[in-house]
This record gives structure tokens, sequence and C-alpha cells, in this order.
């Protein structure tokens, strides 16, 4: 079950396997240019063809190591793991590099490859784990027995076969096409008046218009997204001028993030965005790593693991914020499944990291969940987290969105921390046209995007700072609690108090 990959497109939804799902009654007339482009949509060409295959089965298994011996990696030279950009940062912010930041001892992965006869899938430095992928089991217990090993858990097993890609459209020739079929379904004159067109209302609720008056746009901000894929990101017009720093696929090594799943592509259009009087984000001039740790087809431990070394990369390269949109508790080996008592920032791996990174000089967003109306209904992993911030959402009028997961966390800390809007929010479609997104997964960029202009504008907060700030901006700061946390925060009012200290 994919807990925040939910993505209700309501205007003008276009896939390549998909016709234009209308708003009007069927039966109404169409303009025959419109009727045209339907079918041409609809055409065998644009369809993307697929076959299952046989694979090698593969076990996935997460290893603790007990230290970082053996390494030839040292504190006093950090240039050698960690970016100047990244070095700076925690200088700007007084931070020293620590032990957590050394990377994983390359002796101690030679001895787990030679000894498992598999290979080494990812790592995280921070909590000093690697993930090996075997292709079959019987070393284990030669693997548990090395000193250095402390003990491990299985977080993937590969299906028998997998569904692969055949042939796929053009996909530069089909958005061309989709957008001349939004053009005759949606004129313009449907759109709110106005620079933000479609996004006004979720640009205003924040105050984050008239940060954008102050000249805070962005610029200068560096935003890793980690998500699923970014279909398109790369081609759609709208989001053309914006600065990709550079993309890594840590959930399918070598495989190309723009031609995968669409829902890291709408949440960087909530962002970056720049189509004026159509689709405007909240931080258009800022820059942007796209790094994909979601695995679409299944729910396993392993996509913990490969955000884990997703914000690690992030933190390396220097970015000063990053947007997750992501979160699990429940999975497809039940065994695997997390609970209620888990919720403390401290248990997952994936909230174990995310406490990690305000330590670090990164600011970290994730959406609370889509788990309202479920029989979870709490906050996922890693919104639990410590020292980040954790987004539910609202509707267009500022109410909290039904589907909008609750708090608190088992160690009694409000959550969520703040709310944005969520429900009837506006990005692109994979066709590079504005739609309607519904879930935390777009409250949280859109309030990304505006914490990145308030960051432009006092560059020396430490990410704990700007929290706080955030939360204090909320308009339900003075009783937060756990369906709206500190509310919708005012992010020009926060700049103005700020001003004035």
């Amino acid at each position: 079950m994919k807990h925040l990959l939910l993505t209700l497109l309501v205007l003008s939804f276009i896939t390549p396997n998909h016709s234009a799902a209308q708003t009007d009654n069927p039966n109404t007339p169409k303009p025959d240019a419109f009727t045209a482009m339907e079918r041409r949509l609809a055409a065998p060409e644009y369809k993307t063809k697929y076959k299952k295959q046989a694979v090698a089965k593969e076990y996935y298994f997460r290893v603790y190591l007990h230290d970082k011996k053996q390494s030839p990696y040292s504190t006093s030279r950090p240039e050698e793991f960690l970016s100047p950009k990244a070095l700076a940062r925690r200088a700007k912010f007084g931070i020293k590099v620590d032990r957590r930041d050394l990377p994983v001892s390359p002796a101690y992965l030679r001895r787990l490859t030679e000894t498992s006869r598999g290979r080494v899938h990812n790592v995280s430095k921070w909590l000093n784990t690697a993930v090996i992928a075997l292709g079959d089991t019987t070393c284990l217990d030669a693997v548990r027995s090395l000193a250095f090993v402390d003990s491990l858990c299985k977080v993937h097993e590969t299906p028998d076969s997998v569904r692969t890609v055949v042939s796929r459209p053009d996909r530069r020739v089909w958005l061309a096409d989709s957008l001349d079929m939004a053009t005759l379904a949606f004129p313009q004159s449907l759109c709110p008046k106005g620079y933000y067109g479609w996004s006004t209302n979720q640009v205003e609720m924040l105050g984050v218009d008239r940060l954008h008056e102050a000249g805070f746009r962005g610029k200068g901000v560096e935003i890793a997204i980690i998500d699923g894929g970014f279909y398109n990101a790369d081609i759609i017009p709208g989001l053309a001028h914006c600065p990709i720093l550079g993309m890594k696929n840590f959930a399918k090594p070598g495989e190309n993030t723009f031609e995968d799943n669409t829902h890291g592509m709408n949440v960087l259009s909530c962002i970056g965005a720049l189509e004026p009087e159509k689709l405007v984000g909240t931080a258009p001039e800022a820059s942007f790593y796209l790094l994909q740790s979601e695995v679409v087809e299944t729910e396993t431990q392993i996509e913990e693991d490969n955000w884990c070394a997703a914000i690690e990369y992030a933190d390396s390269v220097g970015a000063d914020i990053v947007t997750s949109s992501l979160g699990y508790f429940s999975f497809d080996d039940a065994a695997m499944n997390h609970v209620y008592e888990d919720l403390d920032g401290h248990t997952a791996q994936i909230s174990r990291e995310a406490s990690l990174a305000a330590g670090r000089g990164l600011l970290l967003l994730n959406s609370a969940g889509n788990s309202g109306n479920d029989p979870w209904k709490k906050i996922g992993f890693p919104a639990d987290a410590t020292d980040m911030l954790t987004v539910g959402a609202v509707d267009s009028d500022g109410q909290n969105a039904n589907f909008s997961s609750i708090g608190n966390t088992a160690d009694g800390r409000i959550k969520p921390d703040v709310m944005a809007q969520g429900e009837y929010a506006f990005g692109y479609s994979r066709g590079g046209h504005p739609s309607s997104l519904n879930g935390t997964s777009f409250s949280t960029p859109i309030l990304c995007g505006g914490v990145a202009c308030l960051m432009q504008a006092y560059p020396k907060l430490k990410p704990t700072e700007i929290i706080r700030i955030v939360r204090q901006a909320g308009d339900r700061a003075r009783r937060p609690n756990n369906i709206y946390g500190y509310g919708i925060p005012n992010l020009y009012d926060a700049y103005q108090s700020l001003r004035k200290k």
C-alpha cells in the first residue's frame, strides 16, 4: 500500500495510456479539433507496451555494523567525503564533522561482499549500516559471525517476475500533443485571474506572495527532493527554467528517473513552476537535486534504506533543504510492519536518519501522510522524526483535509508540525498542464518553497531556528493539537518578525 503516493489529478490529467479525463458531461458535444486530438492520444503509438519477465531471485539484508575501524577516512580530512558547499554550510552553523559523517569502512564492505558472494546495494554512514543483495541465503550464518557485524535483517525480496517496458511513446511528441489538447479542453478563461493563476490560493495562504514581492523567490537556495520518479520533468515547458544541479536514482540504479513515476515531478512543480497567470510555484528561483528512493511496484523496508542513502547524498553535495513526500508503516511482508509504539523518532531506520539531519545543518520537511480516513490514522515514518517539519494538509478554506494523518507521536510530541494546502492544490500533470492534486505529498513542497524564500532572506538561521519560527508563525501556535499541529504558518509575518529583532 502506498501511503503517500496519493495523487488525484482532477483537472486535465492525461497519460500515454489514458485519454483526457473529462470534467463535463460525456454526452456534451465536443469541438471537432478536441475529438480528433483525443483519438490521437488514444492511438496505439501512444501506449507503453510491457511484458512480464522472469528474474533471478535476490534477497536484500540490512547489516548493522559495530564500528568504522580499518578506514582510510578521518574527521580531520572531511574534504575527502563532503563537498566544499557541505563543509561551508556546516562552518556557517558552527557544526563540526564527527564520526557519523565518516563513510562506512571500505574494508568491512569488501569483507561483506566476499563472505556473502553478493553486492552492496547502498549504505548509511550516519547509522553505520549496509544493504547487501544476495543470490541465496546460505551465507547468512557466515555474515553474522563476522566480528564487525552486530546484526542483520531482511528488507526486500525480489518477485519471481517483473513487468518490463518493451516500447514507450516518444515523450516529447506526446507532450506537445497533450499540451495542445489541454488548451482545447481547458481554455485560459477558466483559470483564476492574476500572476499565480491556478496556484493563487496555495501561495497566498502562506503569505508567500508577499515574500516574493519583497524579493525573495528562493534564489540561491538548493532543495533536494526525495521521491518517486520525475516523469517528464526535463521537458515540461513550465519547468524549463529550473536549475537541476544533479539527480540520482537510489531505488533503481542506472534507470532514467525522467521515465518513471510522475509523483516527484508533481512535487517539483509545486515549488519550481514558473508559468505566469497559469501556475507559479512557491520558490520559482530555487535550484534542485532530484533523488529517487521510492519503488512504486512494491512496498518493503529497503525503501527506508534508499531514503537514508538519498538524504546523505543531499547532505554531502551541500543542499540546504530536503523535501520528502514519502512515508511508511505497513509493507508487503507484514513481518516488516511498524506499530504505533515505534512513532518516537528513534526506532524506525528512516526516522532515526531523519532525526539526524538538522544536526548536520540540513532542514527537512516531510509529509504527514494520507491515512486520516484509514484504520491507521496516524502519521507515518519518518514523519515522527525529531528536529524536522511534518506537514499536514488543509483545503482551500484552511480546514483540515479528512485524509491528512494525525499525531501525536508515541512520546507525546506535537505532530503534524504545521499545515498547508493539500486538497485541490495545483501542480503539473505529466501532460505539462496545471492539474489539481490531493495529498500531504503536495502541501509539503508548497510549504517547502515558502520556507526556502524565508531561508533566502535569513541564510544564517539554523534548521532548528527555522523550525521554531515556522511553528510560531502558525495560526494555532498558542494551542497546537494533533490535527493541525501549530496550524497554517504565515511566512511573511515570520519574515517581518525577524526584521524587528
